[in-house]
């Protein structure tokens, strides 16, 4: 099939199936959003401006949070209306399979999954952390203080971030071996280059001890920049001391980064595969009730079918929540909690395609 000239009947079901994931999608988010701020209206106590401003940020979080759900409801929308109208009857008697009639609808669902995929790795991830700091008057306070953390063989503690300037603001780094410290770095700030940061006016003091473990004196020496903390992004910083939310690019940053210094990743993991894995559920989810769901109204029971159908994914969709939290609190690895159970949902949508094709229901 040539995708710049799709046939007809792909056209036809595609354009059906994407004006109502369209309008759902939109429909949730707004409604979302409207609700998000009439129940913190009372705490905005920002301008109107400012109030616009919170109610775009949500209506960025619910388009990210509901677009799998939309994907669902859209197939269970067109294949009803199409079922009512005996549409796919009609479809099955010019001899189209239901395999190709559940291409256009699988195609436009992975196209939207692609997209919140390629926005998740930009500054969309973040519209929520941005509402929170209007709805709390943070409008200007940037600054993350008093941060302690490990660096390969080092421990590190700095007074101040500033994740928009990316600067640091007194920072001194020890490094420990046994219950020595072999030497200090103090730098009264530094900076982000982009890869690692540049500590400014360094005082590197180097700890002697005698053959006894006892401290015999110690020498200074001062430097204009020392570079350390490499792969420390200042979004990373504030993310992991902060519980700030990280996109994809940043996401698989830390997890490498946490991996090379020997700490556990399960949050980072399992906040990763929250926005790629998790919402693969959804396709699966469309095959599986596209094979389910009659194709003849004569056979269903139209109010039982749409009930069940939405009730079985506001289910699984609270299922995959849950094992998300349990992985993201360290329960239970995210492996387990996201990846296995979507994997099961896939394996049983594939059965499905591969298999229901000679009924006729």
């Amino acid at each position: 099939m040539n995708l710049l000239s799709p046939p007809l009947y792909f056209r036809y079901i595609g354009i059906h199936y994407l004006k109502n994931l369209l309008w759902i999608l939109l429909g949730l988010s707004f409604a979302f959003a409207a609700i998000d701020y009439f129940q913190y209206a009372q705490e905005l106590q920002v301008s109107w401006n400012y109030k616009i401003l919170y109610i775009f940020y949500m209506w960025q979080q619910a388009l990210g949070m509901l677009y799998p759900l939309s994907i669902i409801f859209a197939l269970i929308l067109t294949k009803i209306s199409f079922v009512k109208h005996n549409t796919m009857g009609i479809f099955h008697a010019f001899g189209y399979t239901k395999r190709e009639l559940v291409a256009p609808m699988f195609f436009f669902a992975f196209l939207t999954y692609l997209l919140f995929v390629g926005l998740h790795t930009t500054e969309f991830s973040y519209a929520r952390d941005k509402g929170s700091a209007l709805l709390k008057n943070e409008i200007g306070a940037y600054n993350v203080n008093d941060i302690f953390f490990k660096y390969n063989d080092t421990f590190v503690y700095m007074k101040k971030l500033d994740p928009v300037h990316k600067r640091l603001e007194d920072v001194t780094i020890f490094k420990v071996e046994g219950h020595k410290v072999l030497y200090t770095i103090h730098a009264p700030y530094a900076l982000f280059d982009g890869e690692k940061w540049d500590a400014k006016d360094a005082v590197l003091k180097t700890h002697v001890y005698n053959a006894k473990g006892s401290l015999v004196r110690y020498t200074i020496e001062h430097r204009k920049s020392i570079n350390t903390l490499y792969g420390y992004k200042p979004k990373i910083i504030e993310s992991l001391y902060e519980g700030k939310t990280l996109n994809i690019v940043d996401a698989y940053h830390t997890w490498k980064l946490l991996k090379r210094q020997h700490l556990n990743s399960d949050k980072i993991r399992s906040a990763l595969y929250e926005k790629t894995v998790l919402p693969l559920f959804a396709l699966a989810m469309l095959l599986i009730l596209f094979f389910k769901i009659p194709f003849h109204a004569r056979m269903m029971r139209m109010g039982f079918i749409v009930a069940l159908s939405l009730g079985v994914t506001f289910m699984i969709w609270g299922i995959l929540f849950g094992l998300n939290q349990i992985g993201e609190n360290g329960v239970l690895i995210p492996e387990f909690t996201a990846v296995l159970p979507v994997m099961l949902l896939w394996a049983y949508a594939l059965y499905l395609f591969l298999t229901d094709e000679r009924s006729i229901t």
